[in-house]
């Protein structure tokens, strides 16, 4: 296989991929928070390596607040 193939699929797959991760993030919002919590939790116990522990908290989805609906940083509703 010439090289200018194997860089075609190679860039043809991270486009399937990365449209596939934005449909699930777009259409199954939760399902997707669940996952990444369900990977980063095992990686940022304390018995880890520091890298590990780096690449756990970068996989984590952002804290949701504990008030409100959660959909904006601040509401002026209250």
């Amino acid at each position: 296989m010439h090289a200018g193939v194997a860089i075609q699929y190679v860039a043809v797959g991270i486009a399937v991929a990365a449209s596939g991760v934005y449909v699930l993030n777009s259409r199954w919002p939760a399902g997707v928070r669940k996952l990444r919590v369900a990977c980063a939790v095992p990686l940022v116990r304390q018995s880890r390596p520091q890298w590990m522990r780096k690449v756990g908290v970068w996989i984590a989805p952002a804290v949701k607040p504990a008030d409100g609906c959660g959909s904006c940083d601040g509401c002026s509703s209250h």
